[in-house]
């Protein structure tokens, strides 16, 4: 039986996106010149890579080039303009928009104190080439980009996902993914470890986080409600004191049916 045909143009967007008036600000950019350092990083930068445009936002250097020339250009930013670290890689999905990822790389010059974000866009199933070979903190962030977004990298030693199991259906971080999760994802658990033939015994998993059931003892706590880890669910209120048991000798033990409200401060 086919499943009932749901449109993912942005099915993330649903559950909390309501105004459709509301336009988040744009945080503003600032001129490359207004920073002798980043000026002078992006003259010598454009000596060996197309920039396709550069400018400073919140403090850092923002700058676009080719996807082709990522590798080239994180070397150059390695090896002569003193940026060392790689703090974060990662991919946004415009795919709905413009049919495209927005891929990212977080530098960092601890010499310069220095913050650099290069960006390009790719197609959906354009490939990359790994910078994992530059940056050692490249290796588990370009996995994880590959099994949250599907972006497609070569050369990586290991390729494979980092977080979902390997036949996970599709790619959890796109807008297209459900935040529940789809049909394939709420039986995964239940097919793989007990067999399809359990699905009418066990259910679904339950994919709401928010979701809360007071009488299972087990997973959740109520204040003023406790009772024991599995013990039988009560709804007799239990009155904790401030101090327990075995506590400050030197201290008076005070109990919370002692205490009294201040209307006003003394």
């Amino acid at each position: 039986m086919m499943r009932k045909y749901i449109d993912k143009k942005n099915v993330q967007a649903k559950p909390y996106y309501t105004d459709r008036f509301h336009k988040v600000p744009h945080i503003p950019k600032e001129d490359v010149n207004s920073d002798a350092v980043f000026a002078k990083d992006v003259e010598a930068l454009k000596l060996h890579v197309e920039v396709k445009e550069a400018y400073i936002q919140k403090g850092q250097l923002v700058i676009y080039i080719n996807a082709s020339d990522n590798v080239k250009t994180l070397q150059f930013l390695r090896d002569k303009l003193e940026y060392n670290f790689l703090n974060e890689l990662s991919a946004i999905d415009w795919l709905a928009k413009s049919g495209e990822f927005e891929i990212f790389y977080q530098m960092l010059s601890t010499s310069k104190r220095k913050r650099m974000r290069v960006k390009f866009f790719i197609k959906e199933k354009e490939e990359i080439k790994t910078v994992s070979e530059l940056y050692k903190s490249a290796d588990w962030a370009e996995r994880e980009m590959y099994d949250m977004f599907g972006v497609r990298i070569v050369g990586h030693h290991y390729m494979k996902r980092i977080l979902m199991p390997d036949d996970w259906h599709d790619h959890p971080l796109r807008k297209t993914y459900p935040l529940h999760g789809d049909e394939e994802a709420q039986w995964y658990e239940i097919d793989k470890i007990f067999g399809r033939e359990y699905r009418d015994i066990i259910g679904p998993e339950e994919r709401d986080s928010a979701k809360i059931v007071k009488e299972d003892t087990y997973q959740y706590a109520r204040i003023h409600h406790e009772v024991g880890f599995g013990e039988a669910y009560s709804e007799e209120k239990v009155e904790t004191d401030y101090q327990e048991d075995g506590g400050i000798l030197i201290v008076k033990k005070l109990k919370k049916s002692d205490s009294k409200i201040l209307k006003e401060r003394k």
